[in-house]
């Protein structure tokens, strides 16, 4: 039996595409283990499936000046030698990295075991975390064509990004009932996040007025962060977290806005859902966001606004010239011919333990 390891942390992005990838990899007879951090939200979303789950130490390797990098070059060196021990106990022939900081030192102790190692990027432009991998990896899946220029030639592979098939399963009247919403309006979903998601939050409450006339609204406001003075307001509904019922949401949605991770970003394309994007400022980010959200606007699939000019206003007037438009965003989605990304990075898999 081929054994595999998993790894990728930090963000919901940086895992759901593993999750979509396990399914499939049972299938074909692989043992699989994930590796991450001790209560990261990798360790929090694979505890519902059937994966044996091991920690290391992982430090946030900044680019700029702070003193708890100083702590966390410790924590670096003590996950590599963590790393090179589990390797060596599970001994696996393949090593799968998704991003995020807590990869690095498992796909460094890879190297020093001469396992092959795949990493996916699903940004156009690669995070830190995945520049200091590449040297040790055997092949870098991309999700986007134009990824392949900041990358060695002979390791950059097109695959897309593996999304979950549970999200295609979803019903929209399962979604309108889980959120009580009785009446015909059509269904805003705001995907608000745990990073960040606080200046989403706060705008589309105060819109709610506005947009509670023509649109149902459900919120994904993040951990901690539901507004208990908005609870049983008609036609709004809130959540801190949504998991197996977010297939549902999906269907239900005429509109989603949304940060511009990659990895929503190929959900909404492979769901067909007209989209508003607030992409992360260079304040906060690397601008990758900002990239994502761009390629897909030109591309005719979303409609961009920028986080510094968001306010109650903009935000209204946006989710109207979507709606308004939201058959040709559907029409350019389709005629785009996207595909799932799980059967290319599982061929890229498979073809990397055959040649190793």
């Amino acid at each position: 039996m081929k054994r595999i390891i998993m790894t990728g942390g930090g963000s919901a992005g940086h895992v759901t595409p593993n999750l979509a990838l396990i399914p499939r990899l049972k299938a074909l007879g692989f043992e699989i283990y994930y590796i991450g951090r001790k209560s990261g939200i990798e360790q929090e979303l694979v505890r519902v499936i059937d994966v044996p789950y091991y920690s290391i130490a992982a430090g946030k390797l900044r680019r700029y000046f702070d003193l708890r990098n100083f702590a966390d070059v410790f924590r670096v060196v003590q996950g590599v030698v963590q790393a090179i021990l589990l390797i060596k106990k599970l001994r696996p022939n393949i090593l799968f990295s998704k991003g995020g900081f807590v990869t690095c030192p498992l796909v460094w102790a890879a190297w020093v075991h001469r396992v092959p190692v795949v990493i996916h990027e699903s940004d156009t432009t690669p995070g830190l975390a995945n520049k200091l991998s590449a040297p040790c990896a055997n092949r870098i899946c991309i999700s986007f064509p134009e990824t392949a220029r900041t990358l060695p030639t002979d390791k950059a592979v097109y695959t897309g990004i593996p999304i979950r098939e549970t999200l295609l399963k979803g019903e929209k009247t399962e979604g309108k009932k889980f959120c009580g919403f009785a009446n015909s309006k059509p269904v805003v979903l705001v995907i608000g996040g745990s990073l960040g998601a606080e200046h989403i939050n706060k705008t589309v409450r105060s819109a709610l007025e506005q947009l509670l006339g023509k649109f149902n609204v459900c919120h994904l406001c993040g951990p901690g962060r539901v507004d208990a003075a908005l609870q049983g307001q008609s036609g709004y509904t809130q959540f801190e977290y949504v998991d197996k019922e977010m297939p549902h949401l999906y269907a239900m949605a005429d509109i989603v806005v949304s940060r511009a991770g990659a990895t929503t970003l190929f959900e909404l394309l492979e769901l067909k859902k007209a989209n508003v994007l607030i992409p992360l400022s260079k304040k906060v980010s690397r601008g990758d966001q900002i990239l994502n959200a761009k390629t897909s606007e030109a591309q005719g699939f979303s409609h961009v606004l920028m986080e510094e000019d968001l306010h109650k206003d903009s935000l209204v007037e946006c989710i109207a010239k979507v709606y308004a438009n939201r058959h040709a965003m559907i029409s350019a989605m389709r005629a785009a011919g996207q595909t799932n990304g799980i059967d290319n990075v599982v061929k890229v898999i498979q073809d990397c333990i055959i040649t190793s």
